[in-house]
């Protein structure tokens, strides 16, 4: 069995300016996502896709594959994930890939292995995993403004309490994905239409800082103190290759 790595780092975020190679511990953040796929020994190679050569660089020092830059129509702040995905796996036969996103610096080695161990347990009973944890903000006490008024997100309980009315600890458990890891067999990207997940999807339960995010400015700040309070803990960082 043969799986590759993607690792999706194009240059424009609007909320975090340059976050793919922000500073985090003495690296670039993209480092520590492909460091993590490469210790896992899961993956017969590593890609990034980019529309940014600063950024291919930075990939390419720390030990991953750039086979091109991704087209500028594929890399604006609305491009769908498999655009890119269908252009990066053009011409390959890996049975399996996997989407690491350089935002989650502290899913390591042991959470790809992990997730990748359950999807072959899984076998033909799933098309792919993702990572998932419990909801803070449930949706059943999320609004939906409408005029001067508002209405419930969730269609309520046609008799009794309504979810919004309701303390936390008696609605449904509901869980929400988190960026940290999706993994599919690429029988999905093909047929008619194709996408990154297939139609059955096997959740995978991050655990700890495993699905923490760095989606704001306040988050580089946050992953820092994490790191030096010894609450979470980064993948081991080779130097890199100097060109």
């Amino acid at each position: 069995m043969r799986a590759v790595a993607l690792v999706p780092a194009r240059a424009g975020s609007l909320r975090v300016p340059g976050k793919n190679i922000l500073p985090l511990a003495g690296h670039p953040l993209i480092a520590y996502t492909i460091a993590a796929a490469h210790e896992s020994n899961v993956f017969d190679a590593v890609l990034v896709s980019t529309d940014s050569e600063e950024i291919a660089d930075v990939a390419r020092r720390y030990g991953a594959e750039v086979p091109g830059l991704r087209p500028a129509e594929m890399a604006t702040a609305t491009s769908p994930d498999i655009e890119w995905v269908l252009h990066l796996m053009e011409g390959r036969s890996e049975d399996v890939f996997s989407i690491l996103r350089p935002t989650s610096p502290f899913r390591g080695a042991a959470t790809i292995r992990r997730a990748f161990d359950r999807l072959v347990e899984l076998g033909d009973r799933a098309d792919s995993i993702r990572a998932v944890e419990v909801v803070r903000q449930h949706p059943g006490k999320m609004w939906v403004l409408e005029g001067e008024l508002m209405r419930p997100l969730l269609e309520q309980p046609a008799d009794g309490t309504p979810w919004h009315s309701k303390q936390y600890q008696s609605l449904p458990k509901v869980y929400v994905q988190n960026s940290s890891l999706e993994i599919a067999w690429t029988r999905v990207l093909r047929g008619p239409r194709p996408s990154i997940a297939g139609e059955r999807v096997a959740p995978f339960l991050t655990e700890g800082a495993e699905g923490f995010s760095i989606d704001y400015p306040d988050d580089v700040e946050r992953a820092e103190r994490m790191v030096a309070r010894g609450e979470a803990e980064l993948p081991r960082i080779a130097h890199a290759v100097e060109t």
